[in-house]
């Protein structure tokens, strides 16, 4: 959905008045339209939220960095994994210091919404973020994206050998040529969106194939680094371990590329990273301003031109160069609201994945 640019500027200009701010953040990124320094009522923000964090520490502490230098809102970060912080919400219930709660992947936040524990998010950052990135719900939002991908070993395979779809990865000739990291929320939630998108009985008959044929590594990054020490054929990860590590020194990714599988396959989806505000909130005016900060043009520019190579998707801001475009992954329709990742936990446990 396109931004009111008009009325946004002048909700960013009254309040930068109010704080007696500049206009521009200390990053020296251009002032974007729709400052997050007003809360959707047009009233000035102050004063102390709390993050939840299962977000990249590095790429959350630049939005809040750039949000403080903008609001004067301080931020406390409370880092963990998502399923994690997503139980301990639900633990903590009305006695949760947390405003807000930012996720890698959808299924934690669908854990929270459950609880019912998240209030609505202001229809201001709603406008901002496209209707394929946000759940149905409308009690969080999506902030940001990463792409399934093949990564896998150019010496050892060509293209024209790969699956054509990640469901041939449980098929007899891939035993022991492929890894993944299955204890990992990114693993589960793609395992999440093959539930969603083909039943139950197709993804406990894929659980089982892969139980066979994979080889567990803890973490994307170690699997990639096994197909790029030749240990296995190919991984199953997400795209931006991949470019962040060429970014660097390229040391654990030389021998390895990325391969999309497109075609609205279960293996082209793409996980959203989510935001929610905590209906328990102290300062919910604050929760709901950095929020829409995040998925604002200033927030989203944090991913464009940073080192999280994580897609961007509000705001009208393309992705980071580097990228495929998200238009061109094709991937499956997949509302966030409906991945279970407790359903999912259950049947990747049955399978002995877990």
């Amino acid at each position: 959905m396109k931004i009111r640019n008009s009325a946004l500027a002048g909700i960013a200009l009254a309040a930068s008045a109010a704080l007696g701010l500049t206009a521009c953040a200390g990053s020296g990124t251009p002032a974007s339209t729709g400052s997050a320094a007003a809360s959707a009522s047009g009233g000035a923000v102050s004063g102390e939220i709390t993050v939840y964090n299962a977000q990249h520490e590095s790429l959350t502490k630049e939005w809040i960095d750039a949000f403080t230098a903008e609001t004067g809102v301080k931020v406390t970060m409370r880092q963990g994994s998502d399923t994690e912080l997503s139980n301990q919400i639900i633990q903590e219930g009305a006695a949760s210091p947390a405003d807000v709660f930012l996720t890698e992947n959808s299924p934690a936040m669908t854990q929270v919404e459950n609880a019912d524990l998240f209030t609505d998010v202001d229809k201001a950052t709603t406008e901002q973020v496209p209707e394929e990135f946000r759940p149905s719900t409308g009690k969080w939002t999506g902030i940001a994206a990463r792409s399934t991908v093949l990564v896998y070993d150019k010496a050892k395979l060509t293209e024209d050998q790969l699956p054509k779809s990640m469901l041939d990865l449980a098929k007899p000739e891939w035993k022991g040529k492929w890894a993944a990291s299955p204890t990992g929320a990114d693993f589960q939630a793609i395992v999440s969106a093959l539930l969603e998108l083909k039943g139950e009985a197709a993804t406990e008959e894929w659980l089982a194939g892969m139980k066979e044929n994979f080889k567990a590594y803890k973490g994307n990054s170690t699997a990639m680094k096994a197909v790029n020490a030749g240990e296995v054929d190919a991984a199953l990860i997400y795209h931006y371990y991949y470019y962040g590590d060429q970014a660097k020194t390229g040391e654990n990714s030389k021998n390895v590329t990325p391969y999309y599988f497109k075609n609205q396959d279960p293996g082209a989806f793409v996980s959203i990273s989510g935001g929610g505000v905590l209906k328990t909130s102290k300062n919910e005016a604050a929760a709901q301003a950095f929020l829409k900060f995040i998925t604002g043009k200033k927030g989203q520019e944090v991913l464009k031109d940073g080192t999280s190579f994580e897609y961007a998707i509000a705001s009208d801001v393309p992705a980071n160069e580097k990228l495929v475009p998200i238009a061109e992954l094709q991937a499956p329709a997949v509302d966030p609201a409906k991945l279970n990742s407790e359903k999912v936990t259950d049947l990747m446990t049955k399978a002995g994945l877990l």
